[in-house]
């Protein structure tokens, strides 16, 4: 198939969402600006697996001006902006397979499309598409250039790969970029969270208990919005350095089998498994909200949820409500999915800037470096993080001090002591 997105008709709206995307992303403009005259991905195919959004399409009309041919499928079956997805097949000429929805089949289908489109540089969200790669079509990873990785998750499943030496090209970590995961996790992450979880249920935060399961970078942005809207917040970790950090901080920290019987709204960000369970539903209050926005739709057991529950029935758009044995009732955001992209918009386009300028560059930096990098994963090189930081600053009208030569030598010998 050359495309395949919900509704073309729906292009129009989406052309004006992404141009205003672009105005919150100068950084990602100055590289287009420079890959448009370089084009320094001539005659190079480019497969990605990303959230379908405004910001997401800014990035391929950008690896699009540098020469590359790109193809686009989403990395979450609920996380695809249609109107954004029309656009780009109908103005820009970018194929897009996804549709908001789509279930698990659809959703692999779209996958197995971008991959046959041999690409010579892979884009991923959670490892997808590489881990499809690799165990559907190993003759056409031995053929990828090199690939980059968006989110913790997908990190940690292509450094497993990594070590038990199956991974066929290197991969570049943009999550680990300080531009990507300061940023974009705690500051796109929090907002968007809090965003999602207020337009689905319309439910008062302040005075209510919100419990973080996780304090990575994601969870203390979560956590540090969800005070800032008037909520106590509760903080499990299984991490001692992570939970007494919480605590430092100023968040009450505990087990989830205690925080259970006290949240009224719950967001898992640990990229694990099972984190909310049957015992602990058994245990919240009557009209507790959970909610996850870790990639996978893992973290809550909702098989547990519908085993416990007598019936079922969505109240709101992407609010479930499960009705208990007893009685109680529990209402499951965007069926346990990534809330912030599937009831919300996902980051904004302004820390979305410094994620994709820092996959724009990385890209490029595979394609001048094929015999330097070995079949591992790697971080953004320090020299990009760097770079991206210094356009960003500089969109923002804001300078900084430099070293002076005193300086410098001071920070380069060992001869001055006291």
């Amino acid at each position: 198939m050359e495309y395949h997105v919900k509704d073309l008709s729906l292009a129009e709206l989406g052309k004006n969402r992404i141009e205003w995307a672009e105005r919150d992303m100068p950084v990602l403009g100055l590289i287009r600006e420079r890959f448009s005259k370089e084009k320094p991905f001539k005659g190079i195919r480019i497969s990605a697996c990303l959230h379908i959004t405004t910001e997401t399409a800014n990035l391929a009309i950008t690896l699009k001006e540098g020469g590359a041919e790109v193809f686009l499928t989403a990395s979450n079956p609920l996380s695809t902006q249609d109107d954004t997805a029309a656009a780009l097949v109908k103005y820009y000429d970018i194929p897009v397979f996804a549709i908001k929805g789509e279930d698990t089949d659809t959703y692999y289908m779209h996958l197995r499309e971008v991959i046959r489109r041999e690409p010579h540089i892979v884009i991923d969200d959670g490892a997808d598409l590489i881990s499809t790669l690799h165990r559907e079509f190993p003759q056409l990873a031995e053929k990828v250039l090199g690939g980059m990785e968006e989110t913790t998750t997908g990190v940690i499943r292509l450094r497993a790969m990594a070590n038990q030496g199956v991974l066929k090209f290197p991969v570049i970590a943009v999550n680990d970029a300080y531009t990507k995961h300061m940023f974009d996790n705690r500051y796109g992450t929090g907002q968007s969270t809090i965003d999602a979880i207020m337009r689905a249920t319309n439910r008062l935060l302040a005075g209510s208990y919100f419990v973080v399961a996780g304090y990575g970078w994601c969870g203390k942005g979560v956590a540090q919005r969800a005070r800032g809207m008037g909520a106590t917040v509760i903080v499990c970790e299984v991490d001692p350095i992570k939970a007494l950090e919480a605590k430092m901080d100023g968040f009450l920290v505990m087990p989830m089998s205690e925080a259970c019987r006290l949240g009224d709204f719950f967001v898992t960000v640990t990229g694990n498994t099972s984190v909310i369970r049957e015992e602990h539903f058994l245990s919240m209050k009557e009209g507790a909200v959970i909610s996850n926005s870790g990639h996978f739709n893992v973290e809550i057991d909702i098989e547990a949820l519908e085993r416990l529950s007598t019936g079922k029935r969505e109240i709101r758009p992407f609010v479930e409500e499960y009705t208990l044995k007893d009685g109680k009732r529990i209402y499951l955001l965007a069926q346990g999915r990534l809330v912030n992209l599937a009831a919300a918009e996902g980051h904004p386009a302004s820390v979305m800037d410094m994620s994709f300028a820092n996959q724009a560059l990385s890209a490029e930096y595979i394609l001048k470096n094929p015999s330097n990098l070995e079949r591992q994963v790697y971080r953004v090189p320090e020299e990009i993080d760097r770079q991206v930081a210094s356009l960003k600053l500089k969109s923002m009208g804001v300078e900084i001090d430099q070293l002076t030569p005193e300086q410098v030598k001071y920070l380069s010998s060992w001869e001055f002591g006291t």
